[in-house]
């Protein structure tokens, strides 16, 4: 196991067994100075402060981080956030893969302005479990804590911290740390686990190096799970690299899950390079996007959103400079909700069902979020509605997978991407795209989805095209299929499946036409066809050429052209190469002649072959050259051998 990993906490090599362990992350959240890190270490022993500055200055500036260990196997790993206003946007960073909020309040102070903001943000994520502390009430009365306590009660109301339990400590006395910790483990044991069957996705809050290992970042583990010497993407910095080693809550371990706070130590990757809000993923399931299409609540104290109005987003670690596009309204009210989309300055990571928080441009302050709906959104006419974006936010995953791939229209989407566009399970991804199949609302073609009716539309697109082609061009077998699928845009394999199993068209060899059609000549081309073959007949072994035919006939070079491949598609001639072409009739008799020559003899000169068809050699090497493809004749040096026998 990787030395590094001693390093980072001072512990010896350990290696967990994942099974038996319970992982939850827990976040604090409060007002500066209320105490926040004070009571992470008084819970952990552990002082998460971690920066000179922060020593210095006595307040949290960026993400601190612990861990609290119970002896059954539960680990809560715990992420501390600074409290000031102008720090919130480092909050954010922590705050996206919480499982529980310690919701923190100075018992001398009570509610304060970043308790609110907090608050606000921990809602519009959806966190769905925490805990409220009073602390420092080693300052205070008893009474004054009663007091406090009732402020809060109704401070929470209506918020996931509603019926949340208020429990006053101080972490200088250490009064009801123990009861903290204990009912920490009562709500952390309720948690629903995070997605360990999706993909690994690790959003970064702390790049450094360690001399001698190189290059770590740390992260909380959202989804999936990763593991020593596997390959990882860094996005959208764009840096494909492997795992050199992990390590989680101070040990070092073979495999990382979601739920865990995660330092992994990467391969032949400079620090400057990383940053704050790049994300650790498997390869080849995620792409990075500028523009997502998502659920806008605004909070019920926030400004009117004009539409077009820039704004902070903030998902994961990242935060980007977006512009809001507001679908069926010019503004948005305090606490309204619509359909939106942002367009991104930067490119992010994110996937349908992550949440976001957004900011005010200026004056910077929290004014909503919501859930994206779409991070890969196909262009919006403003004819088609916003059907597509009801079904991602209230859909079942089946539901929401068939929307995704009906959009993509035409060009489907590979299963990787469907993977890695929506926030599930991948086998419960794999298992909805198996039932989709089964009621034929998709259809597969390789590793690419297709919705049905992007299927039917494409049939009837190639059968709008052949129709029309067949009355201009009556004489020609079909139209070419290269042309058929450059007008219809779409892949090479979709287009050759499914016109293998279309029953109204018929592929033969580099052409389509549909089944009910049947080259035909008119009165007037039949006339050209018998002076064709009188031609030929007449010239035997030395047949005009296709230009001296042109001249003899009087006719546009198309229509000659259309007539010859009828013809010759029909057996009636035989076309030698791209000028000379010769009737049936004149073909079988040079075989006849071939066969008796070589009855006599078993090679043949070009000389001799010209004089026993009594032509020019200016015939007689087309003519050979014609017979070697066909595998009737064989050139061997200077002499041709039969392969014909009988």
């Amino acid at each position: 196991m990787p030395a590094f990993c001693n390093k980072l906490q001072n512990t010896t090599d350990f290696v967990y067994n994942f099974q038996s362990m319970h992982y939850v992350i827990l976040g604090t959240a409060g007002h500066i100075d209320h105490g926040k890190s004070a009571l992470v270490k008084a819970l952990t022993g552990i002082d998460p402060d971690r920066l000179k500055e922060e020593k210095e200055r006595g307040i949290t500036i960026d993400l601190g981080f612990a861990d609290l260990v119970y002896p059954d196997g539960l680990t809560v790993g715990i992420v501390d956030v600074p409290g000031h206003e102008r720090l919130v946007r480092n909050m954010l960073a922590g705050a996206g893969g919480i499982d529980i909020v310690l919701f923190v309040i100075a018992a001398d102070e009570g509610i304060m302005p970043q308790s609110r903001e907090h608050l606000a943000i921990c809602n519009l994520l959806k966190i769905k479990s925490g805990l409220i502390v009073i602390t420092k009430t080693d300052l205070v009365e008893e009474d004054w804590v009663k007091l406090v306590s009732d402020e809060v009660r109704g401070f929470v109301k209506d918020t996931f911290l509603e019926n949340a339990e208020i429990i006053p400590v101080s972490s200088k006395t250490g009064k009801n740390i123990d009861t903290l910790k204990e009912k920490i483990k009562e709500v952390a044991l309720k948690i629903q686990p995070k997605l360990t069957k999706g993909l690994f996705r690790l959003p970064i809050d702390r790049v450094f190096t360690l001399k001698g290992f190189g290059t770590v970042v740390t992260g909380t583990a959202i989804s999936g799970s990763i593991s020593v010497d596997d390959a990882v993407d860094i996005l959208p910095s764009n840096i494909s690299t492997k795992v050199r080693g992990l390590h989680s809550h101070g040990k070092a371990i073979k495999t990382a899950y979601a739920g865990q706070r995660v330092a992994i130590n990467l391969t032949g990757v400079e620090k400057d390079s990383l940053r704050r809000g790049d994300v650790v993923v498997i390869p080849e399931r995620f792409s990075p996007t500028k523009t997502i299409d998502a659920k806008i609540e605004l909070l019920k104290d926030s400004p009117v959103l004009k539409n077009k109005s820039l704004v902070h987003f903030h998902s994961g670690t990242s935060e980007v400079i977006a512009r809001v596009i507001l679908y069926d309204r010019d503004e948005l009210k305090p606490a309204e909700g619509c359909f939106c989309q942002f367009r991104l300055q930067e490119p992010v990571i994110s996937m349908s069902g992550d949440r976001y928080i957004i900011r005010r441009f200026s004056p910077v302050e929290t004014i909503g979020g919501g859930e994206i709906l779409d991070a890969y959104p196909s262009r919006r006419k403003k004819s088609e509605g916003l059907g597509d974006l009801e079904v991602f936010e209230k859909g079942v995953l089946d539901e929401k997978i068939a929307m995704k791939i009906k959009k993509a229209g035409v060009h489907g989407m590979p299963v990787s991407l469907i993977e890695g566009w929506i926030n599930a399970d991948t086998p419960a991804i794999r298992d909805a795209i198996r039932s989709l199949k089964e009621k034929t609302a998709v259809v597969r073609f390789e590793d690419i989805l297709i919705h049905d009716s992007a299927v039917n539309s494409i049939k009837e697109g190639i059968n709008k095209i052949l129709i029309p082609f067949h009355k201009q061009n009556p004489l020609q077998s079909g139209m070419p299929k290269e042309e058929v699928r450059a007008q219809l845009k779409i892949e090479q394999k979709i287009f050759n499946a499914l016109i293998g199993a279309m029953k109204d068209v018929v592929s033969d060899k580099d052409l389509l036409r549909s089944a009910s059609f049947k080259a035909t000549l008119s009165e007037v081309d039949k006339g050209i066809e018998t002076k064709i073959i009188t031609i030929l007949e007449q010239a035997g072994f030395q047949p005009l050429l296709k230009e001296e035919l042109l001249t003899a006939l009087k006719m546009q070079p198309k229509q000659l052209d259309d007539i010859l491949k009828l013809m010759t598609k029909q057996g009636k001639l035989v076309r030698i190469n791209e000028t000379i072409y010769i009737t049936k009739i004149v073909y079988d008799k040079m075989l006849a002649m071939l066969k008796d020559f070589y009855n006599k003899k078993k090679e043949m000169t070009v000389a001799e072959f010209r004089d026993v068809l009594g032509t020019s050699r200016k015939y007689a090497l087309p003519f050979l050259e014609y017979l070697d493809t066909q595998r009737i004749t064989m050139r061997v040096g200077d002499v041709r051998k039969f392969l014909v026998k009988g």
